[in-house]
């Protein structure tokens, strides 16, 4: 039984980023009346509420193991990867070394739940090596930050980009040539911003 209640919704955006990339933007910026940038991570309820958003991106059972055993003395290790994956993220797209200390707490994170390597039959017959992560309550925090090595250590982080958009503070991965925004309503503000600077006076 999940110790924390389901908040209605974690508010962050949901980009169909890699995982660790959605998680690195559950900081992200607020236009209109509710202005400024929000942690989607500042209660235990909207942790929960990030991780059952999301419990299709993970492991079979990990989001699930997660939110069974979901503590609120859990929220401060969650958020400390959070910023950990934003700090090494920023300092990849500005060309910088990333933070030793960030590094560690992603490596730290990684190995709070066991991974146990599993034979399985595949749907065709054929035996299949699977990577299974062991139904512990701190799975998920294990798999976000699997999911940060895998990218920061992998060819996609050449692709890890910072959003144009006037304002945002998210990121993303750069799948088309021409993409320079999270989304396309930061492109559409920024043409827009473009657009008024340019007809100003």
């Amino acid at each position: 039984m999940m110790i924390i209640p389901k908040a209605e919704g974690s508010g962050a955006p949901a980009l169909g980023e890699p995982l660790a990339v959605e998680f690195g933007n559950t900081r992200f910026a607020v236009r209109g009346t509710r202005g400024g940038v929000h942690d989607a991570l500042a209660a235990p309820e909207s942790l929960a509420a990030w991780l059952t958003e999301h419990a299709d991106a993970f492991p079979d059972g990990v989001a699930d193991a997660a939110l069974a055993g979901l503590r609120p003395a859990d929220l401060p290790r969650y958020a400390a990867l959070r910023d950990a994956i934003r700090t090494v993220s920023r300092a990849l797209v500005d060309g910088a070394t990333p933070d030793a200390a960030a590094i560690a707490s992603i490596n730290e994170s990684a190995a709070a739940a066991p991974r146990v390597p599993r034979l399985s039959m595949g749907a065709d017959g054929v035996l299949i090596a699977v990577d299974v992560a062991d139904p512990h309550p701190l799975a998920a925090l294990s798999a976000l930050a699997a999911s940060a090595i895998d990218l920061f250590g992998g060819g996609d982080r050449e692709s890890l980009r910072s959003c144009a958009g006037p304002g945002c503070v998210l990121f993303y991965v750069k799948n088309h040539p021409r993409r320079g925004w999270c989304s396309a309503g930061c492109g559409n503000r920024a043409r827009v911003a473009r657009y008024h600077e340019r007809h100003k006076g």
